[in-house]
């Protein structure tokens, strides 16, 4: 294969490259922007979520437990915002 064959197939080749990733960056900003607007029309749930004082509240031989379910209930939340945000995604798309 000639050197100026290689060139013209390197340019062909990033050429290619550049376009795919204007293509996907577009993508990208426009899940972004799904994301965003789901997350700010989130409203946390305000019955579930266990504050500090509650858990310094309680006697001592029930704080480790009280934090664990703390930490459970909001990591329960957490997993439901990105199910939810991940099913708006896949409903936009």
């Amino acid at each position: 294969m000639e050197m100026k064959h290689v060139i013209i197939f390197a340019v062909i080749g990033i050429v290619a490259l550049l376009g795919f990733n204007i293509i996907n960056g577009n993508s990208r900003e426009k899940n972004r922007e799904i994301a965003a607007s789901s997350v700010a029309a989130e409203q946390p749930d305000s019955t579930v979520v266990t504050s500090d004082t509650d858990i310094i509240s309680q006697p001592l031989s029930q704080q480790p437990k009280a934090i664990v379910d703390s930490a459970t209930s909001k990591i329960d939340q957490a997993q439901q915002a990105e199910q939810d945000r991940v099913g708006q995604l896949d409903n936009a798309q």
